[in-house]
């Protein structure tokens, strides 16, 4: 007999995540990011998967390290993934396993630019969900697809290092083509047991977005963060806002043809939002490139943005939705008041009708901001305070130290798995 996913049993389910942000390519002035490097996850995975269970996280937001397990073409190497997804088992803590979280192996040259691109992370797709088909079955394809996008093909600051309209729909037509060859390749092995829970960053936008100087820009920028989901979905047709736009640069019908012939769609919209970072600002005679290197200035519009942003994507794909990731970097106190008002508002939008299944607080433990890359300062000085656990450097351990964050959220799952 078929059971019930999880995300049909109408509670609301609370987990947690680990930062798994990797760039492993280097240049000159500029270091790879490995964050389970740089917080010492690869040493301290056991310990860490007793935090979440010590929160009682139900669920943990997890990567698997492409460019660990594929050091070489050809080559694979599962030794360490095998120790930790046997220890989600061991602690009965359902891994939500992120396929891409920003990095290929350095020996892709090009990086999502490569022609192979989409065919290298099917492989790699399909070999970990056979390798794990007993531990997990839970996969997000790619985390925050346009993100990606943007910071590889906008921004031009991380590989392949495209830059501008051409080079976004480039890198994001490449990035959706492997994001649907990676769901199909799970699905082949797992079948009806594979759920899949599609992860994108809240993109909002205000100010002077009506300026002359700014309204052509932000009217793209209004309907671009939700592009790399509508290719996959097979929602770029005749009447898509960015058509023409699209068109003008790069794509053409036949990839449009083939987008819509091979649709994947969300079991779960994972929907990010961090209230500080998610609503940037056009100003009315002032030029932001946006991006990290050049950013726009930011809104906190608290949970009014979130609330919208939850109703915003569960309208437009029709899927149960979930908060998976959201914090505050700063003190506990500010971080206290962030949990209770967004779980407050989560559970509003429940008893509103709004189906959002579950609540996800990023990160489980302090990470380091991505500015590491272009520095030469220690990793202390790119600390970012935002976890349930504070990282604490001593002469022979990078420690973890609970705070108070810790003790509410396992109030707030406690009340939830009731």
């Amino acid at each position: 007999m078929p059971t019930t996913p999880w995300y049909r049993d109408g509670r609301l389910h609370f987990g947690a995540g680990i930062e798994n942000t990797f760039v492993p390519q280097e240049r000159a002035g500029e270091r790879a990011i490995d964050e389970y490097a740089l917080t010492d996850h690869y040493a301290q995975w056991s310990g860490d998967l007793d935090l979440a269970v010590s929160v009682d996280a139900e669920f943990l937001r997890w990567g698997i390290p492409w460019h660990v397990v594929s050091p070489e073409p050809g080559r694979w190497d599962w030794s360490w993934t095998d120790r930790v997804l046997d220890g989600f088992a061991a602690r009965g803590l359902r891994p939500i396993v992120d396929l891409l979280h920003y990095g290929t192996p350095t020996w892709i040259e090009g990086e999502f630019a490569h022609p192979d691109y989409p065919s290298f992370v099917t492989e790699y797709a399909a070999r970990a969900a056979e390798r794990y088909r007993d531990l997990a079955t839970d996969y997000t394809p790619v985390n925050e697809p346009m993100l990606h996008s943007l910071f590889s093909g906008e921004y031009g600051y991380w590989p392949p290092y495209r830059s501008g309209p051409a080079g976004l729909v480039q890198i994001a037509t490449a990035i959706a083509r492997g994001f649907v060859g990676t769901q199909r390749a799970v699905a082949d092995v797992l079948g009806h047991e594979a759920t899949f829970v599609h992860v994108d960053a809240s993109m909002r936008y205000a100010g002077d977005v009506d300026a002359p100087e700014h309204r052509e820009t932000a009217y793209r920028y209004a309907h671009q963060a939700f592009l790399v989901e509508d290719l996959v979905t097979g929602r770029v047709g005749p009447d898509h806002a960015l058509l023409p736009f699209l068109l003008a640069h790069g794509l053409d019908d036949d990839a449009l043809t083939w987008f819509a012939d091979n649709a994947v769609q969300p079991d779960v919209m994972g929907v990010n939002y961090y209230p500080r970072h998610s609503t940037e600002l056009f100003e009315s005679g002032i030029h932001h490139g946006g991006g990290f290197a050049d950013p726009r200035p930011t809104r906190d519009d608290g949970v009014e943005g979130l609330e919208e942003m939850l109703r915003t994507y569960a309208e437009r794909y029709g899927a149960p939705v979930m908060l998976a990731e959201t914090c505050v970097t700063d003190d506990v106190p500010t971080r206290l008041a962030w949990l209770d008002a967004s779980v407050a508002a989560v559970n509003g939008l429940r008893a509103d009708g709004v189906d959002v299944v579950g609540y996800t607080w990023w990160p489980l433990f302090d990470m380091y901001e991505w500015t590491y890359r272009h520095s030469e300062l220690p990793r202390a000085a790119h600390l970012l305070t935002m976890g349930l656990h504070d990282l604490v450097e001593t002469p022979t351990v990078l420690a973890r130290r609970r705070n108070p964050v810790a003790d509410r959220f396992a109030e707030h799952a406690s009340r939830g798995a009731r």
